[in-house]
């Protein structure tokens, strides 16, 4: 896109823009615990429906940014997951704090800690059931931005007609879902990945805004304009110095106040605290209300002589990994209205900031470390990015041959994931990780030698996606 809209005039102070970036592989039908469908289970009862209370409650409304990646709406939305994930939280959740809780008896502070834990819990299984389970509906009315179908690294495909699949599959199914006129053009780069190649195919599919992480490329005070090429969406720097006040080794998640993420009972609850004393979530909510007002205070700062302050983190930090972190999002909230700060989604405050010439010659970036391709292509993931590319060439020759099916592209699609390379490449379940990409290269290669078999494996994933895509010059 090489036009920006008309705007008024250029804000006299800075603004901030949040963007939660929601996302969860396809683990439908794909194990149990800790990599398969509990772990989505996990993200709704904390972090999906603690943030609908966020959204909702205390003049928070319309101030943040939502993105949804198809992928996770496409589970969301499966036939049967919510009663599955309400079973979980009423019956293996329940039976597994009993069970932590008569372990640690003669410890008081760690039962306490267990029965806040089952408390949460029980909350989220009323919350869900007041929502009629229809998680993704709530979800729907709040989000903006979409992205590619299932979270592929764009930059890594061999193919145009890959990355079309991509962008039009995900773009599709979010306009069938929310609605033709629900989208404003946001897009999400899966991992911020963006290469200067992609900015015509990003066009062609509609995007007028994308986040990008150019640390390394801009100078501090040039993070805080957007930026616009010849060709191709917005490009909206992210503003790593301030996200890392948040996710970096001594961020505030690092508190000893806050609950500790990697110390687990027999059960894989939590009860502890980072300095190692039996976690008391009052002592956590007064930290959490510190580190709130601490980071508008910094925000306010880094503003202060203007610009669009973008602030991108993926929504599973908020209570999932970080217990607090919805305390903490709703202290932030609040805290800039009564500071003062301008806070906006990220569309509407894109209105307000004129775009700046992107410098000539960008790299390839993403926002993995380092700020490169290396997570999701480098040793020891050489070999499946090679596999996924092969696997791309033989499904969209088939295609052009009039020999692939929606069975062999769906394979496709979730063999394109970047989830099971990071899982590897990131020494966070390397076995999982690589039984996923290879049953799904399998099942694709299965798929193109015998088109027309119908696969239930990936049953829910996007049932929409089709050859067209992949046949087009």
């Amino acid at each position: 896109m090489s036009a920006t809209p008309t705007r008024p005039s250029e804000p006299s102070t800075g603004e901030l823009a949040i963007v939660l970036h929601t996302h969860q592989p396809y683990v439908e039908g794909f194990g149990v615990w800790p990599f398969g469908e509990e772990s989505l289970w996990e993200s709704i009862a904390t972090s999906y429906l603690p943030l609908l209370d966020i959204l909702d409650g205390g003049g928070r409304e319309g101030l943040l940014t939502l993105s949804l990646t198809p992928v996770l709406c496409d589970q969301l939305e499966a036939p049967g997951a919510m009663q599955r994930c309400a079973a979980f939280l009423a019956g293996t959740r329940v039976e597994t704090h009993r069970r932590d809780i008569a372990a640690a008896a003669g410890d008081a502070g760690v039962v306490s800690a267990l029965e806040h834990s089952a408390a949460r819990y029980a909350w989220a299984r009323d919350r869900l059931a007041a929502l009629g389970g229809n998680l993704l509906a709530a979800l729907g009315r709040r989000v903006a931005w979409t992205s590619s179908a299932t979270h592929a690294v764009l930059p890594l495909l061999a193919t145009d007609a890959g990355i079309r699949l991509q962008l039009r599959t995900g773009i599709d199914a979010h306009r069938r879902r929310f609605g033709a006129d629900a989208w404003r053009g946001g897009l999400w780069l899966p991992e911020c990945a963006y290469a200067p190649w992609l900015d015509p195919l990003l066009e062609q599919a509609g995007a007028r805004a994308v986040c990008v992480d150019l640390t390394d490329v801009l100078s501090r005070d040039e993070h805080l304009r957007p930026l616009r090429c010849s060709a191709g969406p917005l490009l909206v720097p992210i503003d790593r110095a301030t996200i890392e006040l948040v996710w970096s080794a001594g961020g505030y998640p690092a508190d000893p106040r806050y609950r500790n993420y990697h110390a687990f009972t027999r059960y894989r609850h939590r009860a502890w605290s980072n300095d190692g004393s039996p976690y008391d979530p009052a002592r956590a909510a007064v930290a959490a209300r510190e580190h709130g007002a601490d980071f508008v205070a910094r925000v306010r700062e880094r503003v202060a002589g203007g610009g669009l302050c973008v602030v991108a983190i993926d929504t599973e930090l908020l209570g999932d990994w970080w217990h607090e972190g919805p305390l903490w999002l709703a202290a932030v909230l609040d805290e800039a209205q009564a500071q003062g700060l301008p806070i906006a989604p990220l569309d509407d405050a894109l209105t307000r900031h004129d775009a700046v010439p992107a410098p000539a010659d960008l790299p390839v970036t993403s926002w993995g470390t380092p700020r490169d391709l290396s997570t999701w292509s480098a040793p020891p993931v050489t070999d499946m990015a090679w596999h996924a590319r092969h696997a791309e060439l033989r499904t969209v020759a088939a295609a052009r041959a009039g020999a692939a099916d929606p069975r062999a592209v769906r394979e496709l699609l979730a063999l394109q994931a970047s989830d099971w390379p990071f899982l590897v490449s990131r020494d966070l379940a390397e076995p999982y990780g690589r039984e996923r990409a290879a049953g799904h290269r399998a099942a694709l290669a299965a798929a193109l030698a015998a088109p027309g078999r119908h696969d239930p494996a990936v049953r829910s994933l996007a049932p929409q996606a089709s050859c067209a895509a992949l046949s087009e010059p």
